[in-house]
């Protein structure tokens, strides 16, 4: 637990020093600034929105098991989504909008059946939305906008409650698909 968290901070500058209290000599990671945890230690709650932080999401990240709150937001976090992050089962809320982040956006996260709420909107993810996160049948919100994404928009499962505003700005991506009209070519880059 702690070494996920430790990863994490070895990824990443901490201009704004949020950090500071994140001491892998502290066996208990529980007493870390913008760490909650349950009654069993466990992490459940990263806070880290507007941190200034900057560098990549490690794949470490994937073990923090009871992990409900991602919060990422606004931070200069660059690179790829892990694919870890589907490992999180727990997830309620992943937000990692206003980053630079690239790349695709896993596949993976539509393993997290628990989630309501992925925001991911300005960022420079590019590629096709994953169709299997149309299983995702807990999500309420679901932002995407202001990114490179192409493709069709996904409009089967969850993803039929989800307004236009969900995706804009995505220059590159068309839809949302019509059901027996457009047909969805899947794999490969756009």
């Amino acid at each position: 637990m702690g070494d996920a968290l430790y990863a994490l901070r070895r990824a990443v500058k901490d201009p704004g020093l949020v950090l500071q209290s994140w001491d892998p000599t502290l066996v208990d990671p529980c007493t870390w600034f913008h760490v909650t945890c349950d009654s069993d230690n466990r992490v459940t709650r990263l806070d880290l929105g507007n941190a200034k932080l900057l560098g990549n999401l490690v794949p470490e990240l994937g073990k923090l098991q009871r992990l409900q709150y991602l919060e990422l937001y606004m931070n200069e976090l660059v690179g790829p989504m892990p694919k870890e992050l589907g490992n999180l089962k727990s997830l309620v809320s992943l937000d990692l909008y206003h980053n630079n982040l690239t790349g695709s956006i896993p596949a993976s996260i539509s393993k997290l059946s628990s989630l309501k709420f992925l925001r991911l909107n300005g960022n420079r993810l590019s590629g096709r939305i994953p169709r299997e996160l149309t299983k995702l049948g807990n999500l309420k919100i679901l932002d995407v906008s202001d990114n490179d994404l192409c493709g069709t928009i996904p409009t089967s499962g969850s993803f039929c409650k989800f307004s236009e505003e969900s995706f804009v700005n995505n220059p590159r991506l068309e839809g949302p698909e019509l059901m027996g009209f457009v047909r969805y070519v899947g794999g490969g880059s756009c």
